[in-house]
């Protein structure tokens, strides 16, 4: 039995199907904003701040180990549902959060380890959405891009431990953007330039020090459509350490854009 516990984002849709797929026993606790799993018999829908309740399902269920997918807002902390175990542990998370949302999933993991129940790796049942190094694109950096892309990789490296930002924006080898809590479909919005059109790159690379097996950078579809909209070149992820959802048909529109999509 594995716990699945589910933020948003399409990612957690796709590592539902292949669990269905496989036939293996699995529950969810449903994080997401929407409740978009509550159709699901098998789905519990909780508050992050109700840590007894999501500790007693998982333990009433004989399940001990646990999978973290889809994104998980910053909650308002004066506005949880407590249980008793929340109340006990909310102190540890505003903590961990004044240091951002990394630091909350570590602090989650952390608390859900010292009740014996392990974290797996997200990408457990799905390894085929993160791509190897390499240029899946017709089209390959340039010499230009290549500037772009080590300005943008060296800026991330250079952020605070748990600073929140996966991804930048980087043109004319100059720092446009940096990924803020709005996300990257705010980050590309603010990228936007009619002077320089299929200039730039977008980086998104996992935050430093993060712990792997959670949250980390996810590119789809309206990914590459945002990219094009803002007037980017191409897309720079880290090799085994992205999320790639509907690939074959975003490898499709960069092609039709002449966009690169690279795996460093």
């Amino acid at each position: 039995m594995i716990g699945l516990i589910f933020g948003d984002t399409d990612f957690p849709r796709e590592i539902l199907k292949t669990v269905k797929k496989r036939k293996i026993k699995y529950l969810i606790i449903d994080l997401s904003k929407s409740k978009k799993f509550k159709k699901d018999r098998k789905s519990y829908s909780v508050s992050i701040g109700q840590f007894g309740k999501i500790i007693n399902i998982l333990k009433e269920n004989n399940c001990k180990k646990v999978l973290f997918a889809g994104k998980v807002n910053k909650p308002n902390f004066s506005k949880l549902k407590l249980d008793i175990k929340g109340i006990y542990y909310i102190p540890r998370i505003i903590k961990a959060s004044k240091l951002g949302d990394a630091a909350i999933l570590k602090e989650v993991i952390k608390i859900l380890d010292q009740n014996k129940i392990k974290t797996e790796n997200s990408l457990k049942f799905n390894p085929e959405l993160s791509l190897k190094k390499g240029n899946y694109s017709k089209l390959k950096p340039n010499k230009q891009d290549q500037l772009d892309i080590k300005k943008a990789i060296k800026t991330l490296n250079s952020l605070r431990e748990y600073n929140y930002s996966q991804g930048v924006v980087v043109r004319n080898n100059k720092v446009v953007s940096i990924e803020g809590k709005g996300g990257t479909k705010k980050m590309l919005e603010k990228s936007r330039n009619k002077k320089f059109r299929n200039h730039g790159v977008l980086v998104k690379f996992p935050k430093k020090k993060q712990d792997l097996r959670v949250d980390l950078p996810t590119i789809g579809l309206k990914t590459i459509k945002q990219s094009k909209n803002a007037g980017l070149k191409g897309i720079v992820v880290k090799s085994k350490q992205h999320v790639f959802l509907d690939k074959n048909k975003c490898i499709k529109l960069a092609n039709k854009n002449k966009m690169f999509i690279s795996v460093k």
